[in-house]
């Protein structure tokens, strides 16, 4: 069971090595409900290795992932199903619309969402002239909007975890995301992000972790 008053995700002692080369080491980390978590450090300091190691997606060296206070790997399923995760690679289907691509997504999730609140998202997004064709035939900023779109129509999710989610879209994208974002902890959601441009996201409760002052 959670303890009553744990943090929603938290790290101990994190250590992290990829090859022959220790990115950072001794990381502790503590996200709650309604926190916004901004995760900097220079280029090759460990900054998307740390957000796959947080949705067990990689294994850290040393150390323990915990949510809601409990070790992530005795509730994987509760771990997993609790996060939204949106890296570098959008996974995006060629073959399938914008539409098609959102539901197969919450498919994968095990959630079922209205194709009406689907059209919203795109459409908030700015995808509306581009609805009913196959992802192939979208830019690069086109089919991270597709990807981005699922943040839109999600209310399910406790935690975001996104590395560089405003690469690629233009000033009224990155407006959208960046209320979705706010919206998403108003909610109680929390929010674990990676960026290079500096976006206002309105949130109560901030804190950043720079990985430089982890480093080895």
């Amino acid at each position: 069971m959670p303890e009553p008053s744990a943090p929603l995700l938290e790290t101990r002692a994190l250590t992290c090595v990829r090859g022959r080369a220790r990115l950072f080491a001794g990381l502790d980390l503590t996200v709650g409900e309604g926190e916004l978590l901004h995760v900097a450090g220079a280029n090759g300091s460990g900054k998307t290795s740390l957000l796959r190691i947080l949705c067990g997606l990689s294994e850290p060296e040393s150390g323990e992932v915990r949510w809601r206070g409990q070790p992530a790997r005795s509730v994987r399923d509760d771990w997993r199903g609790g996060m939204l995760y949106l890296g570098h690679r959008n996974g995006v289907k060629d073959d399938f619309t914008p539409l098609e691509n959102l539901h197969a997504s919450a498919a994968i999730a095990g959630e079922r969402i209205a194709d009406t609140v689907l059209l919203e998202a795109l459409v908030d997004i700015g995808l509306a002239a581009r609805l009913d064709v196959p992802a192939r035939s979208l830019s690069q900023g086109q089919r991270r909007r597709v990807a981005l779109a699922r943040l839109l129509a999600d209310t399910r999710s406790a935690l975001w975890i996104l590395d560089e989610p405003f690469t690629a879209l233009d000033v009224r994208a990155v407006a959208v995301l960046a209320a979705a974002m706010a919206a998403h902890l108003r909610r109680g959601g929390a929010l674990i992000y990676t960026t290079h441009q500096p976006v206002d996201i309105e949130a109560e409760r901030r804190q950043t972790l720079n990985l430089d002052d982890y480093a080895c």
